[in-house]
């Protein structure tokens, strides 16, 4: 065995730390995100070599990627031990066939999700339009051209999918209401229970179009006689109603629906169990029981008859209505339109309030101080 002189030791490791000295300073010159490159380049270089001495197997392909990435940012030859630089190129050649098989995705790109919500709004706030005439009015009016093909694909579903539906070829139910909301009067019964345990039958009638209370009244006998009767004051004096709406209760006879008939009115019978097929009077009869029947222990039939009509001059003239803009249904003439001026009332006006049915409710009006 060839024995080594002291000296000849101690200078190969003088130089063995001079050129560590020499990597130290040159790394130190490096840039921070290529360092940082290196090390995790390494770190996984490392963890594949050892899940190899557990279970032999190959690079994982999100592995592949984050070495490809990585070797990016720095001279990835001489930190390369595990694999080949050419396995380290293949790999970077079929991340970037990936890229670009990716990028080259056949068909047409899809349209902006505020573009598709348009195309699926149009198609369901207008049931009888097709995919063209949705296109030529996305082109026409808004200036956006759109193949029909790429606006039926984004038509909505009756499920709330997209790719198209079936035509439809009448139109809504809401749409015929409100077509005919001038000339169509719904009516229905209520019941109050008077402080004496006494059922009553309360009457109402209204125009839908304007949400103007027709008539209303009281009765402890709801025969078909009486219920004609109030048929007869609202459809007796000329008038432009065409249709009639009213439930399939024990109170609509045959001879309602003739006089009715009779009286120049086409009768319409809602549905067998659907109350919300006459929806209008339904909301009308809660706001009164809201409004009014909620806080009133009746007497008597005169005495429910008095508050009811008392409400009914507030429901028409005096209460707004939201489903009218808002607005009121019978506004008197007198009323002044003031003008909206923000939260400042001019200084020569105060606000004066009036009570309805005994403080339950206020109407507040503007008027001018004396001078």
């Amino acid at each position: 065995m060839q024995c080594v002189e002291p000296w000849v030791h101690v200078g190969r490791m003088m130089a063995a730390l001079a050129i560590d000295l020499g990597r130290f300073l040159g790394a130190t010159l490096r840039l921070r995100t290529a360092l940082a490159a290196e090390n995790l380049f390494l770190r996984k270089q490392l963890a594949l070599y050892r899940e190899r001495q557990v279970k032999p197997r190959r690079a994982s392909d999100p592995m592949r990627l984050a070495l490809v990435l990585l070797a990016r940012c720095f001279a990835w030859r001489e930190a390369l031990i595990i694999v080949q630089p050419a396995t380290l190129v293949r790999w970077h050649r079929e991340a970037f066939r990936f890229l670009w098989r990716w990028r080259s995705r056949p068909g047409r790109p899809r349209l902006p999700a505020e573009f598709q919500r348009l195309i699926a709004a149009m198609a369901r706030d207008n049931p009888t339009w097709g995919e063209e005439r949705i296109a030529a009015e996305l082109l026409v009016k808004l200036g956006l051209r759109v193949s029909p093909r790429t606006v039926r694909r984004y038509m909505a579903r009756e499920g709330g999918r997209g790719g198209g539906r079936s035509r439809a070829t009448g139109q809504r139910w809401a749409t015929f209401v409100r077509n005919h909301a001038q000339a169509l009067v719904a009516s229905d019964f209520c019941v109050v229970v008077t402080v004496t345990f006494r059922v009553l039958y309360v009457f109402v009638a209204l125009e839908i179009g304007s949400r103007r209370l027709l008539h209303l009244n009281v009765t402890a006998h709801p025969t078909a006689a009486w219920t004609v009767q109030q048929f007869r004051e609202v459809l007796a004096a000329p008038h432009a109603y065409r249709f009639v709406l009213h439930d399939r209760d024990s109170f609509s006879s045959p001879c309602l629906d003739a006089a009715g008939t009779a009286m120049g009115g086409r009768i319409l019978r809602t549905p067998v169990h659907a109350p919300q097929a006459n929806a209008y009077c339904e909301r009308l009869l809660g706001s009164l029981r809201r409004e009014c029947l909620d806080f009133l222990l009746p007497l008597g039939e005169a005495h429910l008859r008095r508050n009811l009509r008392a409400w009914r001059r507030h429901y028409n003239h005096g209460r707004p209505h939201a489903s009218l803009g808002p607005g009121l249904p019978e506004p008197p003439p007198e009323l002044p339109v003031p003008p909206i001026t923000g939260p400042r009332l001019p200084r020569d006006t105060r606000v004066v309030a009036q009570a309805i049915l005994g403080g339950l409710h206020h109407e507040y009006s503007v008027e001018k101080l004396a001078a």
